[in-house]
């Protein structure tokens, strides 16, 4: 018989989500995909399965490899799961890091007009 645990008690469980509320609301609003469908928070998932998690600007892939039924510390919530995630998506993370891009130095004051520019081309294209 195959365990089957829900979807999101197994995203709050792995820990890709921080509370089981926030997992749920995830999937109420369409967030989390399996088989190219959008999957209610009471879906059972099992093993093998592939879900696709959108947390923009990325959509992160992941393949079930363990079914906990509670929380689990982050080392072994990575045993549970094998992050499927294409390099490009990865690579959208790494945008923030750019200059002009992500967190202002207090201090700063507004943009001017050419980071602006910049800014919005940048948000044009996610």
């Amino acid at each position: 018989m195959t365990k089957k645990v829900r979807i999101d008690k197994w995203l709050w469980a792995v820990r890709i989500y921080k509370t089981r509320g926030m997992a749920a609301t995830a999937c109420r609003k369409g967030k989390v995909i399996i088989d190219n469908l959008p999957v209610k928070p009471s879906r059972n998932v099992t093993l093998d399965e592939i879900i696709n998690v959108k947390k923009p600007p990325v959509i992160f892939t992941y393949r079930i490899k363990g079914l906990p039924l509670k929380r689990l510390s982050a080392k072994l919530a990575n045993e549970c799961f094998k992050d499927l995630t294409p390099q490009e998506e990865s690579d959208k993370l790494k945008v923030k890091e750019l200059p002009g891009f992500g967190h202002r130095k207090r201090g700063d004051g507004r943009p001017t007009k050419k980071e602006r520019r910049i800014i919005d081309k940048y948000n044009d294209h996610l």
